[in-house]
């Protein structure tokens, strides 16, 4: 384990307390919110909840300095900027990737006792990554012992291996054992066991579980050199426990590209957290399947880079997607209504980013 220097942290917490329902949690249509205030600009958000308080955490580069800007909110609606979980990205991950700049994909999890903060690092186009963790004994922004404490690598992915180690997320099974699912292009999104007790890989299960991945062309578009080809492309896999069955959830085709992104949200489910998955129809995911969940519109393009509060009085289901009139990406964030075992979301039509 390599020690970084002291970390700057804002600590908060994912805590679910019980409140009665809202008005939108009780439609029977999901509901796209309109937000106001510092949401512009988030990319691959993962919130978390403490009592009435909610918090984003977001891929890159924090305003003013800083990885991973934090964003508050009190309702849901309006947001704020309240401040970034690193001072900097650490000098381990400079030594073993050189060239990044920010740091992407956080996933807050809590379990064993611990706030787990899983992470990735990588370069566009590469798949020379790694997933990261930094722990917190507590969330509570009042007391002393709240600091964010690097752990380090947790799995990393070669130019040899046929799979990528970025957007990690971590999923508990019907008996509490973590699972991280990961995984962008290459031969798709994959999931290996963790250990409780440190929250790095298991060494009593140490198979790579593969989940889903996307049917390749008869006649694919070539690849740009050193790139991989669109074809590949889908990342960012966020897994729940609903109803007896868990549910994936991925984005598929391209993100990051303003107004030309592509990005659209699918799901599938399964009976194990291991898989298989299967969309509505009944198609594995491991062979291109997919229901689609969230898809652009005239305003909002791209939406991706999901992440899902199970709250009791109505699931959430955070995202990013980008301003058809900008080109910027903004957070997201919809009710989610569960008809028929599927889960249905909205994406917004209004308001203004930044």
């Amino acid at each position: 384990m390599r020690i970084l220097p002291p970390i700057a942290a804002i600590c908060i917490a994912t805590l679910i307390t019980l409140s009665a329902p809202s008005p939108a949690a009780r439609s029977q249509e999901a509901n796209a919110f309109q937000l106001s205030g510092d949401y512009a600009g988030t990319h691959d958000p993962s919130i978390g909840r403490e009592g009435d308080n909610y918090y984003v955490f977001a891929t890159g580069s924090a305003p003013g300095g800083g990885q991973f800007a934090i964003r508050c909110s009190h309702n849901l609606t309006e947001w704020k900027l309240c401040g970034h979980v690193f001072d900097s990205v650490p000098e381990w991950i400079h030594k073993t990737s050189p060239g990044t700049k920010d740091l992407w994909a956080p996933d807050i999890s809590f379990f064993n006792g611990t706030y787990h903060l899983y992470y990735a690092y990588s370069l566009f186009g590469s798949n020379l990554s790694g997933i990261a963790l930094a722990t917190n004994e507590t969330l509570d922004p009042a007391s002393p012992k709240c600091h964010w404490q690097d752990k380090g690598l947790v799995l990393h992915s070669m130019a040899t291996d046929n799979f990528n180690a970025i957007d990690p997320n971590i999923v508990l099974d019907e008996k509490g054992q973590p699972w991280m699912s990961f995984g962008s292009f290459w031969s798709g999104i994959k999931m290996r066991r963790l250990d409780l007790a440190t929250g790095k890989l298991s060494s009593e299960d140490q198979t790579l579980y593969s989940l889903a991945a996307r049917s390749r062309p008869e006649d694919p578009v070539p690849a740009k050199p050193g790139l991989p080809p669109d074809w590949q492309a889908i990342e960012a896999p966020f897994i729940i426990r609903h109803g007896g069955l868990y549910y994936l959830f991925v984005s598929f085709d391209l993100c990051c590209r303003g107004r030309h992104s592509t990005y659209r949200t699918m799901v599938g489910r399964s009976h194990k957290v291991t898989g298989s998955y299967v969309d509505r129809e009944g198609r594995e995911l491991l062979k291109g399947g997919g229901s689609p969940l969230l898809t652009a519109n005239r305003r909002w393009l791209g939406p991706g880079g999901e992440s899902v509060l199970q709250r009791p009085e109505g699931d959430l289901i955070v995202f990013h997607a980008y301003d058809a009139t900008t080109g910027k990406p903004a957070l997201q964030i919809s009710t989610v209504v569960w008809k028929n075992g599927w889960p249905e979301a909205a994406l917004g039509t209004v308001g203004e980013a930044k």
